[in-house]
């Protein structure tokens, strides 16, 4: 019996391509943070791209959903991500108060047009 027809083999394979290749960068972005001031252009420049993903994923489930939210009319999504965002700034940029609010907003406004 070869090791790869043991059942123990796609665990490895998942140990292998999933987790050390992933975790020599995040070491090694470790060992290079401190050496990085924050107020750095490299930082910076990591930061903006960080938050333009973050961005672009939100904007993808608002105007392009999937699944279940795809019943939600877009108004209803783009009210529910405003009222959040206004929350966050209210509670002092707390992120679990936006989302919480957005939540509600978008699940209330989902049962009161009946669409749950």
């Amino acid at each position: 019996m070869s090791a790869a027809d043991a059942w123990w083999w796609p665990y490895v394979m998942i140990v292998v391509a999933g987790w050390l290749a992933t975790d020599i960068w995040r070491w090694l972005g470790v060992f290079a943070s401190g050496k990085l001031r924050e107020d750095s252009e490299v930082m910076i420049f990591v930061r903006s791209i960080a938050t333009a993903l973050v961005a672009g994923v939100i904007a993808k489930l608002i105007l392009f959903p999937a699944g279940a939210l795809q019943s939600a009319p877009v108004t209803l999504r783009i009210v529910a991500a405003a009222c959040g965002f206004a929350a966050f700034f209210a509670s002092r940029q707390k992120v679990v108060i936006g989302v919480a609010v957005g939540e509600v907003v978008l699940i209330g406004g989902w049962l009161l047009l009946g669409l749950g």
